[in-house]
């Protein structure tokens, strides 16, 4: 009887041993910071790697140093020309100070996606819709540097904050695909009437030649018969006044090589 008293004895001693080095012995990961609060009060901030604290009296909270991704749900917001847009992004920050992220604050990512909504709300009903559609960059940079002055309390780096998707009502993208059309049809009828003054112009200069020079208009005619002619396969008839122009051009060379003799 006795012995079976002291082995139940030891049994006892050997899992409470255990279970008392469990509760010491704390490993501490490459991305994670453990702070040590000892009977509530801080201690001090474990590095990676095997770490033993005082069971009981010590408590360790491990504190993820990597960049979080956290998606900013979905929300209606109304811009400075009264228009209702649906609007999601994204922010990447990270902890940089664990002992502020524990201590000043309850919950961090909790609070950092509260303040990310606010903001993207705040900085998004600053601006017009054109600018909130054509000026992302500068939205982005101005909510990440509102969240930042926040989060920097905390012990938190903001490192991005990015628009993810802009909705627009089903009225407002009808009427900015009738302005986009308007604006298209605008520029097609430009660039006609600049293709109409351009040919005008170079007519009027192909006029003033001809009537400078009366036998290139009727080297052109001549040409013109020509193509007409091998494109057609068929018979031309000269007009008279055409003949009258062949007659005055054979005249024309006549004159031209008597001078060269």
């Amino acid at each position: 009887m006795t012995t079976a008293v002291a082995v139940i004895i030891i049994g006892i001693v050997l899992v409470i041993a255990v279970l008392i080095a469990m509760a010491a012995i704390k490993v501490v990961t490459q991305y994670e910071r453990g702070v040590v609060l000892r009977f509530g009060r801080l201690v001090g901030v474990r590095d990676p790697g095997l770490r033993v604290i005082i069971p009981i009296a010590d408590r360790m909270v491990k504190m993820s140093m990597r960049v979080v991704t956290m998606p900013i749900q979905s929300q209606g917001i109304i811009t400075r020309d009264n228009v209702t847009v649906d609007v999601s992004a994204v922010a990447y920050f990270r902890v940089v100070d664990p002992v502020k992220a524990v201590v000043e604050i309850e919950d961090v990512r909790a609070a950092i996606n509260q303040i990310a909504q606010t903001t993207l709300r705040k900085v998004v009903g600053q601006h017009a819709l054109d600018e909130v559609l054509a000026n992302t960059d500068s939205i982005n940079g101005d909510i990440r540097r509102i969240l930042e002055m926040t989060a920097q309390e905390w012990g938190v780096e903001v490192r991005l904050v990015e628009l993810k998707d802009i909705q627009l009502p089903d009225s407002m993208q009808r009427a900015m695909a009738r302005e986009a059309e308007a604006e298209r049809e605008k520029r097609a009828k430009i660039i006609a009437a600049e293709g109409e003054s351009s040919a005008a112009h170079e007519l009027a200069r192909a006029a003033d030649t001809m009537s400078d020079h009366p036998i290139a208009l009727q080297l052109r005619s001549l040409q013109t018969l020509m193509e007409i002619g091998v494109e057609k396969n068929t018979t031309v008839v000269f007009p008279a006044p055409v003949m009258g122009a062949v007659s005055d051009l054979v005249a024309f060379l006549e004159r031209e090589s008597r001078v060269a003799r």
